[in-house]
């Protein structure tokens, strides 16, 4: 793919958005489709890109957007998967850690943003998991998700009948964000002030270092 550097356009409160994806491309075309778009997203806010560190499905297509605009890409993979997930030539700049704890640990650290493509299992965990950090308190970051051609209505639902049953509370249900194209999430996310949506107040200092040293730590081994 040939490098083209775009000059960015919009002005955005984000500098590093966390991008959580399949790494197959999928069956629907449109799921590619969406990657490239939201890649060309970022390029053109000026953003940097976060994501799992494959070079394969979903997870290749964005990161190849956002490095052939000149934007930096950070891929965080656990040094074991590194065989599985890795094909081909990887961009960017790609951090090894010890352990998937410690890739999602330096993922939230690194991201002002997280954003969740269709994806399997994996990229689920990885969404539900920092939509719960945010009803804790840990973090007070927008958490968005790409809902491609209805690929999320399942996961959509179940949370409105988790609030209807009461195991979510309804200022809860608002701390994801989702839209069916990459520029209307972008400017929902640009909007979202965590205030308004009734989330936790941030936890102590100390727990947040806590996070934050724990990636550092294993990082470094």
């Amino acid at each position: 793919m040939e490098t083209q550097h775009q000059q960015p356009t919009i002005k955005s409160r984000f500098r590093r958005i966390c991008v959580y994806c399949g790494s197959s491309p999928g069956k629907n075309p449109s799921y590619q489709l969406a990657a490239i778009q939201l890649g060309k997203q970022l390029v053109e806010r000026n953003i940097d890109l976060v994501y799992g560190g494959g070079s394969i499905g979903l997870m290749g297509l964005i990161s190849q957007v956002v490095y052939d605009g000149g934007r930096h890409v950070l891929g965080v993979i656990p040094k074991t998967l590194n065989a599985k997930e890795i094909t081909g030539e990887s961009v960017g700049e790609v951090r090894a850690v010890s352990g998937m704890h410690q890739r999602k640990a330096e993922m939230a650290r690194q991201a002002d943003a997280f954003i969740a493509l269709p994806g399997g299992y994996g990229t689920l965990e990885e969404l539900l998991e920092i939509i719960t950090w945010a009803q804790l308190g840990i973090h007070d970051k927008p958490v968005g998700l790409l809902n491609v051609d209805g690929y999320y209505n399942s996961l959509l639902a179940f949370m409105d009948k988790a609030v209807d049953e009461g195991f979510v509370t309804p200022a809860a249900r608002h701390i994801i964000v989702s839209a069916h194209t990459a520029q209307d999430l972008m400017c929902k996310l640009e909007e979202y002030v965590p205030e308004h949506c009734g989330v936790a107040p941030k936890l102590s200092w100390e727990m947040e270092q806590q996070l934050v040293n724990t990636a550092k730590s294993d990082i470094s081994r």
